[in-house]
């Protein structure tokens, strides 16, 4: 059941950035940026007061000043150079393609478990086609402006998302009707043994 709610939790998110995409991609790329940089310059300032605690022999072994600082100023460059960042958005959006491309591929294991379960396996296709398809598309980028391309990247995370949640939902389905026949045949088997 848990695994449910972040699956569907998942989804829920994915269509959300797909279609604040849509809507307004540069202050929405920009804030993920802006939001990235916060968490790295906390992690970095908490590797920083890490290695003041931490005994000089094991902080000198571990590197984590050099880390923290590291990890801070990577921060700050987020924080402060997003319009650098959104000029690099075709590059952005390749590494994102090949995520895709690896959660495709990560799919179509899905298809091939749910094949050998002997469980419906025609949603997992499905998704799994779509990730793949949207993710060579990406990757190629053959579209003429960047304004195209975020329109095609957010159009693809909102229909990834739904396609998920309805392989997701699916899937649940099918697992409980399985799951309750399984104790139907164990109930019958019980019955003719007390009737025996």
């Amino acid at each position: 059941m848990k695994q449910k709610s972040i699956g569907i939790l998942y989804c829920i998110l994915q269509a959300i950035a797909g279609i604040l995409l849509l809507v307004n991609p540069v202050d929405f790329t920009s804030g993920i940026f802006i939001a990235l940089g916060v968490f790295l310059v906390i992690m970095g300032i908490a590797s920083i007061i890490k290695y003041f605690k931490t005994p000089v022999a094991e902080a000198a072994k571990s590197q984590t000043l050099t880390k923290g600082l590291l990890t801070a100023l990577a921060g700050v460059f987020c924080m402060f150079g997003t319009g650098w960042l959104i000029a690099t958005f075709p590059i952005i959006t390749i590494l994102y393609g090949v995520i895709m491309l690896v959660i495709g591929l990560s799919k179509i294991q899905l298809v091939m478990d749910a094949v050998r379960r002997k469980e419906n396996w025609f949603w997992h296709l499905i998704s799994a086609a779509i990730t793949l398809i949207c993710a060579g598309i990406v990757i190629m980028n053959p579209f003429s402006s960047t304004a195209a391309l975020w329109m095609f990247t957010g159009i693809s995370l909102i229909v990834d998302a739904i396609f998920d949640l309805v392989a997701l939902i699916y899937a649940q389905n099918a697992n409980r009707e399985g799951a309750g026949s399984e104790e139907t045949v164990a109930g019958n088997d019980s019955e003719c043994e007390v009737v025996e």
